[in-house]
Parts: structure tokens; sequence; C-alpha cells
């Protein structure tokens, strides 16, 4: 072979792989390029979506605030240290449950609400109008359940989610205040005590000079975080007193009447509900069951008891297929159900765990029966908000039928029953249900100076009460808020909701004894 044929053919071999060789690196390297622009690409929509969803939550978090920004920025304005406002009028606003004193009865409510809100400098607003001005050393007559539920309530609350001592001072110092409430011949407390002179009295208009069950039977929760938190039993033992007395008492039918006079320890008028004057007194012996861990079985007891006597006597089914618990009057029921009252299929699904024969999936639908009930009182008016009360005779179902009952306040029973079955069963109805209410509200109880009731829900052109209520902030704004939450949020099995929203967390108690024995504290 030609030696010259064959160095030309290495000479090309070595060319062509040179070649090839240099063809790869430059493949090779325009791949890593390709793929170093892919991943950083990749990062940075990464980086985007991120953002995104983070600028999504803001927005959702600024949208669900923004009832409560208005609601409570007017009040800062128009009403600051006034128990509430007039939203209308744009001046404070009082009633006969707070007294004759400013004692800020809307700062107190809505602090917890504005700090699960992460409304944070709104909050200190209030802590600081409180350290500076909240004083109970005063010549004013109160009404001892209202101020314990919202008050003690909400002060143990914002101490309890914030830490700040100031708040347990607080409630202990009011505390102090309501204990001469109790120097009656059976210690069932006055429904009114004077905050300077410890004096007290009854509502006039109670029977026979009654105090009222919901009332005194709604002191339970707060009392025993007091005892835990001071170490003195006093708090603890004056409500267990009540629950021993009650205990021993012979009930109708197995019903609680509503009014028990604390001068003779005998029920007053025979009226039973589970709405006004009754309702809060069986929520309070389901939460003491599971404020003490569920170890506190005598008050699960009494509990299942008193639903058992209202499932039997007054919980009925209308002509058209509605579940509502009607009213026991003298022996007759009254086929009338009360908006406070639809706070109870909320109860019937907290309670459906634990429950008797094994019918929690009993309660739990009852309570969605009732949820529904509740919410076709709110679908069957003209501003879809519910009235004050609706009857169930004849051809009438869930609707007001006096003009004295058509009003809407700012109430929050219902969607408080809509947070609790959403809670328990994710049904998108509830969530559909409440977003239906908050509009109704924004649209129909907004008004320049902050949320104003209605007087007539049926109206479409209707007129305002000028009242923004302290637990429109504390109850009906804070359920709407968790109803579009995860249940991440104050989770259930850590927290207990007072009658008045307040979260106060499950005492995980050693050395305290919840169930009807003496407690060491």
């Amino acid at each position: 072979m030609d030696p010259m044929n064959i160095d030309t053919g290495l000479f090309i071999s070595e060319v062509l792989t040179l070649t090839f060789g240099r063809a790869r690196e430059e493949e090779e390297r325009l791949r890593n390029k390709i793929r170093a622009d892919h991943e950083k690409a990749l990062e940075e929509a990464k980086e985007k979506l991120k953002k995104s969803r983070e600028e999504i939550r803001a927005e959702i978090q600024t949208e669900k605030n923004k009832m409560m920004k208005h609601a409570w920025d007017n009040y800062r304005i128009y009403g600051w240290g006034h128990n509430e406002l007039r939203p209308i009028a744009r001046k404070g606003h009082s009633t006969n449950i707070f007294g004759s004193s400013q004692m800020g009865a809307t700062i107190v409510d809505a602090l917890d609400t504005l700090y699960i809100m992460g409304l944070l400098d709104e909050f200190r607003d209030g802590q600081k109008w409180i350290e500076d001005n909240l004083d109970f050393s005063v010549n004013s007559e109160v009404s001892v359940f209202e101020v314990n539920i919202r008050f003690i309530g909400g002060l143990l609350s914002a101490y309890y989610l914030s830490g700040e001592e100031i708040f347990k001072i607080k409630a202990v110092q009011l505390a102090e205040k309501l204990l001469p409430a109790f120097n009656t011949p059976t210690g069932i407390p006055w429904a009114m005590v004077n905050l300077k002179s410890g004096v007290g009295r009854n509502w006039g208009w109670a029977s026979a000079g009654s105090s009222i069950l919901a009332e005194f039977g709604t002191l339970h929760m707060e009392f025993v975080h007091l005892s835990y938190l001071t170490g003195d039993p006093v708090y603890y033992k004056k409500v267990m007193h009540i629950r021993k007395l009650l205990q021993k008492m012979d009930r109708p039918n197995g019903l609680y009447p509503n009014y028990l006079n604390p001068r003779t320890g005998r029920w007053g008028q025979y009226h039973t509900s589970v709405g006004g004057l009754g309702d809060s007194f069986y929520e309070y012996l389901l939460k003491a069951w599971l404020m003490s861990d569920k170890t506190d079985h005598e008050a699960r007891k009494m509990y299942d008891d008193a639903i058992e006597a209202i499932e039997k006597h007054l919980i009925k089914k209308s002509r058209g297929g509605l579940t509502f618990i009607g009213e026991w009057k003298n022996g007759h029921l009254e086929k009338k159900m009360g908006h406070l009252a639809c706070f109870a299929g909320g109860m019937f699904a907290l309670g459906a765990d634990g429950s008797r024969m094994d019918k929690a999936g009993h309660y739990l639908e009852l309570g969605a029966e009732i949820a529904h009930t509740c919410h076709e009182s709110y679908d069957r008016t003209a501003l879809k908000l519910g009235p004050e009360s609706f009857k169930f005779d004849g051809a009438v179902e869930a609707v007001a039928v006096r003009q004295a009952e058509k009003y809407y306040i700012l109430r929050p029973e219902v969607i408080e029953t809509y947070w609790y079955l959403w809670r328990f069963t994710h049904d998108p109805r509830y969530r559909r249900w409440g977003w239906e209410a908050a509009l109704a509200i924004e649209k129909y109880c907004r008004v320049s100076g902050g949320f104003s009731g209605v007087k007539d829900v049926y109206s479409s052109t209707p007129t305002h009460d000028d009242v923004q209520q302290s637990f429109f902030l504390a109850e009906t704004l804070k359920y709407l808020y968790l109803l579009f939450s995860g249940d991440d949020l104050l989770p259930l099995d850590h927290w207990v909701f007072n009658t008045e929203a307040h979260p106060l967390p499950v005492l995980h108690l050693s050395n305290t004894t919840l169930s009807g024995n003496p407690a060491v504290l």
C-alpha cells in the first residue's frame, strides 16, 4: 500500500475524530447551557409562583379582614371607650347590661378577634386603652352574665392568646367585683350587681323575682379558668355549688325551666327554651366536659340527660320537613324557634363525639338539620338575613309573623353553627351559606360609620337600628373568619369557645378534679 495513502487516511481519521469531538463538546456545552437556562427559568417560575401564592393569601386575608377593619376603625373614631357604637349617628352607645359607665365593651370583646386576624396594631391600641382606662371600681350596676361572657371571657382569651399579663390582672379584678352577686340564700347569683357597693338584684320582668337559667348557668368556663390561673378555688366552688343545687331539683319532663328563685330555690314559671333564657346553660354543660379534657363526666351526663329530654319534648319536624326546636310553656309546645336557638346545630355537632349509645352520627345529622332550618329562615327573607324568631304554624314555616320579631341585630348564632358543621363535615354548603350571609351583611348592614342591625329583614328597603353590637366583632366576624380559615387555626381539640366566641384552652390538669369532686387548685 502506498505510504502516502496511509498517512492521508490517518490524517483524515484524526481530523474527523477531532471535528466530531469538538462537535460533541459543543453539543454538550449547549446542552449544559440549555439545562442551566431551563433550571434557572424553573427556579424563577417557582419563585414567581411562590410569590403569587403569598400575594394571593395576603389578598384573601385583607378581604377577610375588611369587615372587621370597617367595624373597628369606625368604633375607634366615633365610639372609642364607649361600650358600643351608633354607626349612623356616629357616637357612643350603651345599654343597661353594661351599667352607666364607659367600660369599652367593644374593645374588650374584640381583642381576640383582632389578634386572631393578625390586626396587631389595632390589638395594641385596645391593650393600651385597657391598661390606662379600664376601671371596675365604679358606681355602676351591670349584668353578671353579660360582663362575665364579654369582659372576663374576652380578657382571659386575650391573655391566653397573647401572654400579656395585664389581661389576666384585669379579669381577676373584675371577677372579684362579681362575687357579691352570689350572696343569696341559695347561692344562685343575682342577675345584676353594683360593682361598687356589691348590691345585687334581679330583672324586674323575670318570673316571680327569679334568676335566669342561661345567666347563672353560663359562668362555669370562665370561673374554672379563674381558679386555674389564680390558684384560688372560690370561683370553682361558686359554679360547682350551682351545679349541685340543680342536680337535686325535680325537673318537669326532664326539662330545665328558665326561671329559678334565688331566695327560695324553687322554679318560677314552667317555661323551657333552647333559645333566649335557656340556651347557653346547655352549651356550658357540654363545654365544661370538653374544657376538662373530657374528664368532667358529671357535666357530660347532665348534658346528655338534658338533650335527650329536649329531643323528646321540644324538637319537631314541620309539615314541610324542617327540623326545629320549639319552646315549652306551661305544658304546651309553642312552635316557634328563635335565632338564638340556631346555635344548637353547632352544639349538637360539637357534642356528637362522646354521645351515648354510639349516637354520634345521629347528633351530627341533627345538627345538620338544624343548620338547614336556620338557613331557610335566612333564605326566606328579602335580605337573606334571619329574623329574631320564626314560626312553624300551618303553612307558615321558618318565617317571622309578628313585626316585633322581624329584626336582625348582627347576631352570630347561624354562622356559628355553619362553622362547627364545616369543621366536622367539610361539606361546602356551609361555606356557601356563610358567604351568602357575609354578602347580605355587607350589602344591608354596612353603613358609612360601621355596621348596623336592621328592623325588618322582609323589607327590601330596610331601616337601620343604628347599633353596632359588641358581639358583632367578638362573634359574627370571628366565626365568618374561621369559617374560611384552615382547621389548624384554633383546633377544637385544644380550644373551647365560650358563648361569646372567646377561645379558652382545654385544661390538661393533673392536680385538679373537674368531675364534681372537691377541687385541689
